[in-house]
């Protein structure tokens, strides 16, 4: 199976860390990119949140000063609302004297007055109360949006920090470094591969049978590879995949006889573990020739006994 390894992010190749031919395992850095942008990006993130941090404790702070002026502001009202009750009560009593001629006009005249002064200050204490009480609301807003701005600022940095991450190229698995496709100092865009890896623990081998053969095949059919640049080995092999449908046909099927010629794409997968044992002789690509035994009664013949691995 070949692999891709492409980049996430458009940028320059700072270093390619492996050539052609390299055997390479899962997690194993290939290449890395530059990555001047991004640490820019980070710091100037970093500075922001903390920024906006800092912006979140002064809120709070505003928070707690407002509930202080709001209950400063109750307890004006409430002896605001004591001397207006005290005033009401002596305006009785003055009225009464001074109908019977203990009390002066001007005096009655200073009672009234104070209780309509008293009604004003109670008025004008309950309007400092909510207004207190609404910056409250407007400093709790202002906590809320930076807080909001904290997790956005939170969000951008984890942004930046995977595409850090994403900038040091790394194997998805075991494999060898089939070619490179750019060179350090290159400037590739979004996607573009890199490298490509060949992964010698999936190594298979294609070909086609006609529909009548391919039909008495299972999965997991013993299959023997003799490949043409190693005509003196026999590799052996099983049926991990036919088509369920003919890969090609002729133009037209209306006889018996053509229907024969239906084709269908079959699969033999070679062992693992046998693959990891000769990873330094297997190539990929190479034709050769499957055979396959579709009666799993009859022997193999001496020239495809198994010889690889002996």
């Amino acid at each position: 199976t070949e692999i891709a390894v492409a980049t996430k992010q458009a940028g320059r190749v700072l270093d390619v860390l492996v050539v052609e031919g390299d055997f390479v395992k899962a997690g194993q850095p290939l290449a890395r990119m530059q990555i001047d942008g991004l640490q820019a990006q980070r710091e100037e993130a970093v500075a922001r949140l903390q920024q906006a941090q800092l912006a979140i404790s002064s809120a709070q702070v505003q928070v707690a000063q407002r509930e202080s002026d709001y209950q400063a502001a109750l307890a004006v009202v409430a002896q605001r609302e004591s001397d207006l009750d005290t005033a009401r009560r002596r305006l009785p009593r003055s009225e009464q004297l001074a109908r019977e001629g203990f009390f002066s006009s001007q005096l009655l005249d200073d009672d009234r007055a104070k209780v309509r002064s008293q009604q004003a200050a109670v008025t004008a204490a309950k309007a400092q109360a909510k207004a207190a009480q609404a910056g409250i609301g407007a400093s709790r807003t202002q906590v809320t949006s930076a807080e909001a701005n904290v997790r956005a600022l939170e969000a951008t940095l984890a942004r930046i920090d995977v595409e850090l991450a994403d900038s040091e190229l790394k194997a998805p698995r075991d494999g060898r470094v089939q070619f490179r496709v750019v060179q350090p100092g290159e400037v590739v865009g979004a996607g573009a591969r890199v490298l490509q890896l060949v992964d010698l623990s999936d190594v298979y081998m294609t070909f086609f049978l006609p529909e009548t053969v391919a039909g008495r095949v299972a999965l997991g059919s013993e299959v023997r590879i003799v490949l043409d640049a190693a005509p003196g080995f026999v590799i052996p092999a099983t049926v991990s995949f036919v088509a369920s449908t003919a890969q090609f046909t002729p133009k037209t099927v209306e006889t018996a006889s053509e229907r024969q010629k239906l084709m269908f794409r079959v699969r033999a997968q070679i062992d693992k573990a046998l693959l990891l044992r000769h990873q330094e002789q297997v190539k990929t690509g190479l034709p050769g020739v499957a055979w396959l035994r579709v009666d799993p009664a009859v022997e193999w013949p001496a020239n495809l006994a198994v010889k690889a691995g002996q």
